[in-house]
């Protein structure tokens, strides 16, 4: 077999054998700027264990960095730690060129393998605490339901002090380079923390849990290997506090407001907007739709404890790209905001009662019923929308009567 492709190794067990995409940009609706890399890892044992595969076209950069090592044939066992796409793509390929002895997943993981494809392996469920002996070394699975999906797991090896953290802890960043500590430090939080907003948000309360759960474990984690970015050997207790920081969504004194525009009216009552919350000492965040990408909105969100929303009105609604952002946050839960709306209109004016209601679904709380001005905001409605401003950033410092 060719090998173009090499492995990289990570600990005394343990080689990258996954593969770089860096050409995506959209990740199910999810802005993937720098790319992204789809993580395997071989555990050199006495049986020789491929902890997840690859996206389908992968596939052959994933078994040429196999071979850099061993032979691919001597891979007894497959673990899927999780079963979307992105890491079981080519796995029924890899059966049918490595021919391992057994496929391990979670109970669920099982079932879900079996509802993509027909494997022509056996698979072998195993139970959250579970360990399987490797001979010299020792695996222990940890199962992590709805993070992201119902049959993600981890997987810990004993030996290494490494977590296999499938979808947790990782981020969307092609690189050549493997290892947190070879990667700016501001990259690596600013990526992992678009993916905790845009990936795991909704599932924060599980992943508090899961932190507490890991804590009580008393496992030693020298290195996180997730199936996504870099491998965490330098910042481990960094990206945990991290984690544990974004799952309680404490809310800071920041806003982000969010808007579009079709004559520059709601653009001007934004900018107004803006003004307020910085008389009120707060830290604004303007982000017109269009250049401010979705998956940005909700990762600035992630430490904001206001939300507010602006657009005109148009065939007596919202602009369809304010009501793609408001859906996509939804989806995301957000919790413990504060906000408002705001918008320029031409004879009905819903656009403002209409966000107004989509906020009450998320479980914003509005400080105000909005304002509207009509065609161009005169003097009068911007220094409305400057007070609503202002009324929102004093409600995040607590001074509001």
């Amino acid at each position: 077999m060719n090998r173009p492709f090499k492995a990289v190794r990570v600990s005394q067990h343990v080689y990258w054998v996954g593969a770089i995409d860096w050409a995506i940009r959209n990740f199910h609706g999810y802005l993937t700027s720098r790319g992204t890399t789809y993580n395997a890892f071989l555990v050199l044992a006495d049986k020789i264990t491929l902890i997840d595969t690859v996206k389908a076209p992968f596939r052959d950069e994933m078994l040429s960095r196999i071979a850099s090592v061993i032979e691919p044939e001597k891979i007894a066992y497959i673990i899927s730690n999780h079963s979307e796409m992105d890491h079981s793509g080519c796995l029924v390929e890899a059966i049918t060129i490595l021919k391992p002895e057994m496929v391990f997943a979670s109970s669920l993981g099982v079932k879900t393998l079996a509802e993509h494809f027909e494997l022509g392996c056996e698979t072998q469920a195993v139970k959250d605490g579970q360990s399987l002996s490797l001979g010299d070394v020792k695996l222990t699975f940890i199962e992590t339901r709805m993070l992201h999906w119902p049959e993600s797991m981890f997987t810990y090896l004993n030996e290494d002090e490494l977590l296999f953290s499938q979808d947790g802890f990782g981020m969307h960043l092609a690189s050549s380079e493997r290892f947190d500590e070879k990667i700016a430090y501001d990259v690596l939080e600013a990526e992992a923390a678009k993916y905790y907003a845009n990936i795991l948000l909704p599932f924060s309360a599980l992943v508090t849990k899961l932190l507490k759960r890991v804590s009580t474990l008393g496992l030693p984690i020298r290195t996180i290997a997730p199936d996504h970015g870099p491998i965490w050997r330098k910042y481990v207790d960094r990206i945990l506090s991290l984690y544990s920081r974004w799952a309680a969504q404490q809310p800071d004194k920041k806003a982000v407001v969010v808007y579009d525009t079709m004559w520059q009216s709601t653009a001007m009552m934004a900018r107004a907007v803006c003004q307020g919350l910085t008389d009120a000492s707060v830290s604004a965040k303007l982000m017109p739709i269009g250049p401010a990408h979705r998956s940005d909105i909700a990762t600035e969100l992630l430490d904001s404890g206001a939300l507010i929303v602006g657009s005109p009105t148009m065939n007596n609604n919202i602009l369809p790209s304010v009501a793609d952002v408001l859906t996509y946050l939804k989806g995301l839960k957000p919790r413990n905001l504060i906000g408002a709306a705001f918008g320029s209109y031409g004879w009905s004016g819903e656009a403002v009662g209409q966000i107004n209601g989509l906020l009450r679904e998320m479980n914003v709380k509005l400080v105000s019923e909005g304002v509207r001005a009509r065609y161009v905001p005169g003097t009068d409605a911007l220094a409305e929308c400057r007070l609503l401003g202002e009324l929102v950033g004093k409600t995040l410092s607590g001074e509001a009567s």
